[in-house]
C-alpha cells in the first residue's frame, strides 16, 4: 500500500518548490500587468492642458497621449503656446490637413518646438486687438475670396 502522505524526496520537494516559485511568478505577471494597465489608462484619462480660447481636439489629445516626450513638452508650454498650437490645428478646413496638422505638431513638439512655423497667431482672442501685420495678411486674404 501507498502511504498517504509520503515523505518528501528530492524530487517531490524540487516540484513543489518549482511550483511555489511558479505561482508567485504568475502572482507577480499579474501584479506587474495590473500596474502597467493602470499606467496606461491613466495616460489616456489624463486631462491635458488647453488653451486660453481653446478647447482641446480630441484628436490632439489622442495623438499627445501616445508620445511622452510630446506631452511633456505640451504640458511646459504656456497656456498661449498651447493655444497657438490648437487654432493652428483647428482652423484648416480638410481633414487631411488636420491630421497632417496633428502628426506635425506631435513632430514638433519631440523636438522641442514651443509654436508652430510660420503661424499669424490665433485670431480668436479677443483679450488683445489683432497686430496691424496680421490684419493686412487677413485683409489680403478676404480680398482673394471677394
Amino acid at each position: 500500500m501507498s502511504d498517504p502522505n509520503p515523505s518528501p524526496s528530492p524530487k517531490r520537494g524540487g516540484l513543489f518548490l518549482d511550483c511555489q516559485i511558479r505561482k508567485a511568478l504568475v502572482l507577480q505577471l499579474k501584479l506587474y500587468r495590473r500596474t502597467w494597465e493602470c499606467k496606461i489608462v491613466a495616460m489616456m484619462t489624463k486631462e491635458i492642458s488647453g488653451g486660453v480660447v481653446h478647447e482641446m481636439p480630441t484628436d490632439l489629445q489622442k495623438a499627445l497621449s501616445a508620445s511622452e516626450a510630446a506631452m511633456k513638452k505640451w504640458e511646459s508650454l504656456t497656456p498661449l503656446a498651447r493655444n497657438e498650437w490648437i487654432c493652428w490645428n483647428i482652423t484648416v478646413k480638410q481633414q487631411k490637413t488636420r491630421d497632417e496638422h496633428v502628426k506635425s505638431t506631435v513632430k514638433e513638439l519631440q523636438e522641442g518646438k514651443r509654436r508652430p512655423c510660420c503661424w499669424i497667431g490665433c485670431i480668436h482672442r479677443t483679450d488683445k486687438k489683432i497686430s496691424p501685420s496680421v490684419q493686412g495678411i487677413l485683409d489680403k486674404k478676404k480680398a482673394k475670396k471677394s
